[in-house]
């Protein structure tokens, strides 16, 4: 079977052209066979029409991907989003987790997605990486293994592939390895399909230094002594030449190369991965016929669950204070971290949709959102100026920040900026104004 089915190229959704600019990129990967796409966000509409098109025109079944952590409404507009699992795993309920592994799959799958790259199963203990944050399911390599297992069994009862990462854990350098691994472990034993390598060294299991898609020890503990017979892939992006040596460690699938036909070259004219290369193209057949779409299902309407989820974590109590009686009108204030353009614009939205007036003059609400590992100074700046005035606090972001926030104003946790927390958020503030 060729190598190139090795090669996965991405193709990104752009809000002027759609996916029409990927015609070249879409042209070559199925003229060296790829044996898929990683797919970045689009209409629902768009991605159901992208991948019915890549399959007749590839005339034969394709793995198509998708980072679908938050649910399929992370990707793909029209879907439903899902709050952040380390939301979702603070409820403590695994049939919740299931419930998210089943929509995020059987929603992906009415639009032609069959492989999520999701669940993240690193521990949420390096609190200066902004890797991970909100994307782990928790600290505790019990929790995280017992959360991660739920949503795996869900995705793949719901007819997709699931992916654990980022083996063996970006938590590995404080931790102890053994318990880094401990969710791995479990998701092996749980018959996870794939798992997706992180791209960093891990000096206690490969004292080479030797990084992780490039070591032959990591791939072997992986292999051997946790005994995981899926699919193991690894991002891509700067892959050429070394994309031999990659397949010759113990990796099947590279995900998203800068130039996706350089590297499927580069493995056909490799003598050194022969061996290596038959066992992936096994393991890859494997994991195709596990989820074929040979006939894509009608697409279906978002299911609205995921609005009760949100709901029902914003029903537990502040993460500091009593829920303060509010007076229109609300007075905004945004802190962000990001300091995107649009910012919290949600939040406005929702509430003055619901007839709420905006303004000074009322209860004042400061809108802090950090994605990352909390805030740089002239943000720290402006919440030491507006925190402390303030009638509510709204974080959206890690738990942690938490400490962060100067003052004693109550604070709402709403775990993260997405437009499905943001509408959370919004609901919750105005149940409770005057």
């Amino acid at each position: 079977m060729n190598p190139g089915r090795l090669v996965f190229p991405a193709l990104s959704w752009r809000p002027e052209s759609g996916f029409a600019h990927e015609a070249d990129a879409i042209a070559a990967g199925l003229g060296f066979g790829a044996g898929g796409f990683l797919v970045r966000g689009g209409t629902a509409d768009a991605v159901f029409d992208l991948t019915r098109r890549l399959r007749a025109d590839a005339g034969r079944p394709l793995l198509i991907a998708a980072e679908l952590e938050r649910g399929p409404g992370q990707q793909v507009g029209g879907l439903d989003e899902l709050p952040p699992p380390s939301a979702l795993a603070s409820l403590n309920d695994a049939a919740v987790l299931r419930g998210a592994g089943v929509l995020t799959a059987v929603e992906a799958l009415s639009v032609g997605i069959n492989w999520i790259l999701a669940p993240v199963l690193d521990l949420d203990i390096e609190s200066e990486n902004p890797q991970i944050q909100t994307r782990a399911f928790g600290a505790d390599p019990d929790q995280v293994s017992v959360a991660g297992t739920a949503w795996i069994v869900g995705c793949e009862a719901g007819g997709a592939l699931a992916c654990a990462k980022h083996f063996p854990g970006l938590a590995q350098s404080r931790a102890d390895p053994r318990a880094a691994l401990k969710p791995f472990a479990a998701a092996s034993a749980a018959g996870v399909s794939s798992m997706l390598l992180a791209n960093a060294a891990f000096p206690a299991l490969d004292p080479s230094g030797t990084p992780a898609p490039f070591s032959e020890p990591i791939v072997r503990l992986l292999r051997e002594e946790l005994g995981f017979g899926g699919l193991l892939a690894s991002d891509a992006p700067e892959l050429g030449a070394d994309a031999a040596r990659a397949i010759g460690a113990g990796v099947d699938l590279l995900l998203g190369p800068s130039d996706p036909s350089a590297v499927a070259r580069a493995l056909a004219a490799s003598s050194s991965t022969g061996a290596s290369v038959a066992g992936a193209l096994e393991r890859y057949q494997s994991a195709l016929e596990a989820a074929p779409v040979e006939e894509q299902p009608e697409r279906l309407p978002a299911a609205g669950s995921s609005v009760a989820a949100a709901d029902w974590l914003l029903s537990a109590p502040l993460l500091r204070g009593e829920p303060p009686p509010l007076t229109a009108p609300l007075d905004l204030s945004v802190v962000d971290e990001a300091e995107q353009p649009d910012g919290p614009t949600v939040v406005a939205q929702i509430l003055s949709e619901r007839g709420i007036a905006l303004g000074p003059g009322g209860s004042r609400i400061v809108l802090a959102l950090s994605e990352g590992n909390g805030f740089a100074a002239k943000h720290q700046a402006a919440l030491a100026r507006e925190a402390p005035r303030a009638s509510l606090v709204i974080l959206f972001g890690h738990p942690r920040l938490l400490s962060q926030l100067p003052g004693d104003a109550p604070v709402l946790l709403a775990w993260h900026r997405q437009r499905l927390m943001q509408e959370a958020a919004a609901r919750w503030v105005a149940e409770r104004v005057r």
